[in-house]
């Protein structure tokens, strides 16, 4: 007999005790991961309800079904629909990362912690909605902090030595499993409810990257977060109807996740679950753009006074990036929609090159009928620099540089540019807040509601103490 067919019901995985343990216990001691979950709530809002106003972003949005709402449901951020918890969280995941402009996780993994915020503020408001019918104290936007931060540990931790990309899968298996645990927490579980939960997180089909990149990259890429959360809240609620554990779902022999879907390689975690992903979190400031792309975007914009007027002069432009990127973003060839744009690290240099500047709008059809940013990817050059590789992998800098220089016809050349960490890293993080609160205040122009959020986001005292579900009250919107 193997061991596969050995029915002996083993102990929870420990990676899924670790998880648990964590999301049920207190909250990490940390004044700086506080107000950096501040800092994200805000900016994650933001970028909602800038998604809110885009039309394909839109045709994803709303009931399964047309007219299929809930009384006392959940809301969703800049629409005025109250939905089940799971569908809300597909709606709220879908706006926070449609634009993919919010904050991002490097590692062996990528990512975006505050993608869980999908799962979280709807599972909160919902959870705050029951906890009044019953006359209980519904949570306040303090717990989201907590579990905001709890979430993004989670997520950030397991990323650092697990590669899923190696393995052909998305890193929103690590949204899936973050997002049911804290879940199945809001939700009021216990212990084995929150072990049933991150169980059948791992145990839950996985998504392929596959609409990530050539020749497939497409829009799922924009909703893949959206619909982890969706299935984390689902799972979670199932949890709390006493759905039994998978209790080695990661590990168990042929049918586990580590030998069925990651070839063979076991979880590997080296620190403890803390406070550091929030801590070290990377906000998107400047561009919405795939973040190992950034600071070679930063270094265009740089160049852009130099070329400007030159474009046509313009022999080959040398760009220098860690080997992430150079694996997953640098693309020749045709680009055949916004989600092939924003994840082309030639396409995203060029436009800084010649506008000087990066925004949603360079992505749009439109914009990329521009023949000059063909012309110019066409000149392009990218090769690994062995040492921006080192330091994106070091703990103790965690950079993500990039390096441009145009050479001309004429033999001549621009300066080098490189920039080594790019706005929002915490290494430049008082140097972001004025850059995020502007970024946030652009977002809010139109909502009906503007000034009360800015002024509710501007007291942090006062943020921390409105309850769950009249903070979601407060981001929807009435009426269309």
């Amino acid at each position: 007999m193997t061991t596969a067919d050995r029915n002996e019901r083993p102990d929870a995985d420990a990676e899924i005790a670790r998880i648990a343990d964590f999301a049920a216990g207190p909250g990490p001691d940390s004044d700086e991961a506080r107000n950096t979950a501040r800092l994200c709530l805000m900016d994650s809002v933001g970028c909602a309800l800038m998604a809110a106003k885009n039309p394909q972003c839109q045709q994803r949005l709303g009931p399964v079904v047309p007219g299929a709402e809930l009384q006392n449901g959940a809301r969703v951020i800049a629409k005025p629909w109250k939905l089940d918890p799971v569908q809300a969280a597909f709606n709220n995941g879908a706006l926070v990362r449609w634009l993919d402009f919010n904050d991002t996780w490097l590692a062996a993994e990528w990512g975006h912690p505050s993608d869980n915020l999908g799962a979280i503020l709807p599972a909160a408001d919902f959870a705050a909605r029951q906890n009044r019918a019953q006359n209980k104290q519904p949570h306040k936007v303090a717990n989201i902090l907590e579990w905001m931060t709890k979430a993004h540990e989670i997520q950030g931790v397991l990323a650092l030595e697990n590669a899923f990309n190696r393995a052909g899968l998305d890193h929103v298996v690590l949204v899936k499993v973050a997002s049911a645990a804290i879940a199945a927490v809001i939700f009021g579980g216990d212990r084995p409810q929150i072990l049933s939960a991150v169980s059948h997180a791992w145990a839950d089909g996985q998504a392929l990257r596959t609409y990530r990149h050539a020749p497939n990259t497409g829009a799922r890429k924009s909703w893949a977060a959206g619909d982890a959360c969706a299935r984390a809240v689902r799972i979670a609620l199932m949890a709390m109807r006493g759905e039994e554990p998978i209790p080695s779902a990661i590990t168990a022999p042929v049918w586990g996740f580590s030998d069925a879907v990651f070839r063979g390689k076991q979880i590997a975690r080296n620190r403890e679950y803390g406070s550091y992903v929030m801590e070290n979190i990377l906000f998107k400031v400047s561009f919405p753009a795939e973040f190992h792309a950034q600071t070679a975007v930063e270094c265009a914009v740089k160049l852009h006074p130099q070329v400007r007027d030159r474009l046509d002069d313009i022999a080959r432009v040398e760009l220098e990036t860690q080997e992430s990127a150079a694996r997953i973003i640098s693309k020749v060839g045709p680009l055949y929609n916004y989600a092939d744009r924003d994840h082309c690290l030639q396409y995203m240099t060029a436009v800084g090159l010649i506008f000087g500047e990066l925004n949603e709008r360079h992505y749009q059809d439109e914009a990329a009928a521009d023949p000059r940013i063909d012309a110019l990817r066409e000149k392009m050059t990218v090769a690994e620099n062995k040492q921006y590789s080192r330091d994106y992998l070091d703990a103790n800098k965690r950079s993500i540089a990039n390096a441009a220089q145009v050479f001309f016809k004429d033999g001549g050349a621009t300066d080098k540019v490189a920039v080594e960490y790019p706005l929002g890293h915490r290494r430049r993080r008082a140097e972001s807040v004025p850059h995020l609160w502007d970024k946030f205040r652009n977002a809010l122009k139109g909502h009906p509601r503007a000034r009360e959020i800015d002024a509710l986001f501007s007291d942090a005292e006062k943020l921390d103490a409105t309850a769950a579900d009249d903070f979601a009250d407060m981001l929807a919107a009435d009426s269309e």
